[in-house]
């Protein structure tokens, strides 16, 4: 990926692809989907904004699930950025790994937290509400260091 300004974060679909996820994610260069996505046909909706590495989470299942990865990793210019699904299934140092930052999803918690030079983040849930945990995605803006993360609640 060349220029790549700003990243769309999206995760925990589970089938259900919001307008305002859509419209949310609208400008980013790149899209990443954390997994539990659902339905190929939300992968289709977001390679209509960006192009996009998407993961497999446990919810996934079927041919079209099968295509994608366990883990990727996303290009943004210099930047290289993990993805997996699950935290707790992340077994490498991204440090060490020369990884600027992992993004992950499965808690439906949003979540943006820093350890050894790596950014950590967790865009929340897009998909059907959960508990009382908010709806949301998130912008990453890397034409700035510190990197701008901005988590942008759905049901404003």
């Amino acid at each position: 990926m060349g220029d790549v300004a700003i990243v769309g974060l999206i995760s925990d679909t589970h089938g259900l692809m919001r307008p305002r996820a859509l419209s949310a994610l609208k400008g980013s260069d790149l899209i990443i989907h954390a997994g539990d996505v659902g339905k190929p046909e939300i992968l289709e909706q977001l390679r209509a904004i960006a192009p996009i590495v998407a993961v497999r989470g446990n919810i996934d299942r079927g041919a079209w699930a099968s295509l994608l990865p366990l883990t990727a990793v996303a290009e943004a210019g210099a930047n290289r950025i993990y993805v997996l699904h699950d935290i707790g299934q992340l077994d490498l140092d991204p440090a060490a790994a020369g990884f600027h930052a992992v993004v992950s999803g499965h808690s439906h918690k949003p979540v943006h937290s820093e350890r050894n030079g790596v950014t950590y983040l967790n865009p929340g849930s897009a998909g059907p509400r959960r508990f009382n945990l908010p709806i949301t995605v998130a912008r990453l803006d890397l034409r700035t260091l510190p990197w701008t993360v901005e988590f942008i609640d759905l049901l404003e």
